[in-house]
């Protein structure tokens, strides 16, 4: 007999509270109403070389009737390493219909990731790219860079002074969030007079394991510079193409300054085409005004 939606349910409850459990602080949740959930997974050493992100969505019908919709975010995960990954993954779902799989899929990730760091595949090679593009070109496997906060922040320090001074965190503002078709965004301001305000504000920021899980946090700043009269601005679009150009654009065009905004994206599994620009826009536009 086939199992009901609420036997569905609970099945699915179970699985999250054992995973959770297993994995701790390398799970995470990022949608609990949508069944959006993130699992970090890495290498077994010490200071691990390969990590993944394992992003997953559960639709009603997992686990008996559908299987979980996924995105396997990764800098380095790039063709024939993916088409390979991809096909074990749906390997062990067929071979266990009906039954829960993340756990499963979770290990033979583990296993992947250890016997590339046991082998002499060189260090990966750090090169974001968009997860989306403007035409929908019926890919069902979107792939992503999952940054590490060492990643965001590193790009910071080349253009921190040494100098201690104002050296205190700011105030942050959460905006309210915007949902289209399971994506999410949300914007994040913080007042900044320095860039190593601007660091500090972005390393507190990623502490949050939810915003440090977002498949893009977006952001730009403009610092207004009393002694030379000129603006020290400067966005990252965190592989979603021309996103902080756009984001700092819309601070111009606003005229504020002395103002950092962050605007953080979970994907969830739909191409958005060209109005992912307009929430990126109309959140940070929300937050600048409240």
């Amino acid at each position: 007999m086939a199992a009901s939606d609420t036997e569905r349910a609970q099945q699915q409850i179970d699985e999250i509270e054992a995973l959770s459990s297993i994995y701790g602080d390398d799970w995470c949740v990022v949608d609990e109403d949508e069944k959006i959930y993130c699992i970090k997974i890495s290498d077994c050493l010490d200071q691990p070389k390969w990590t993944l992100c394992l992003q997953v969505i559960l639709p009603p019908g997992y686990p008996t009737a559908e299987p979980p919709i996924y995105q396997l975010n990764a800098p380095w995960l790039r063709g024939q390493d993916y088409t390979e990954l991809a096909n074990s993954l749906e390997e062990i779902y067929l071979q266990n219909l009906s039954e829960s799989i993340l756990y499963l899929w979770v290990e033979k990730i583990r296993e992947v990731l250890v016997e590339k760091a046991q082998s002499s595949d060189p260090e990966p090679d750090i090169k974001k790219t968009t997860e989306e593009v403007d035409e929908d070109d019926g890919d069902d496997f979107l792939l992503d860079y999952q940054p590490t906060q060492e990643d965001q922040t590193k790009m910071l320090n080349y253009m921190t002074s040494e100098s201690q001074e104002d050296e205190e965190l700011p105030p942050i503002h959460h905006g309210n969030p915007i949902t289209d078709r399971r994506s999410t965004f949300q914007a994040h301001l913080a007042p900044v007079v320095t860039t190593r305000q601007v660091k500090r504000v972005l390393e507190k920021l990623y502490e949050n394991k939810k915003i440090a899980s977002a498949t893009h946090n977006i952001y730009a700043y403009r610092i207004y510079c009393e002694d030379k009269q000129t603006f020290l601005q400067d966005c990252e679009d965190d592989g979603e193409t021309a996103a902080g150009g756009r984001l700092l654009h819309l601070m111009q065009i606003l005229n504020v300054h002395n103002v950092l905004v962050v605007v953080s994206r979970w994907y969830g599994g739909i191409l958005l085409g060209p109005d992912r620009f307009k929430h990126i826009n109309n959140c940070a536009r929300n937050v600048l005004v409240e």
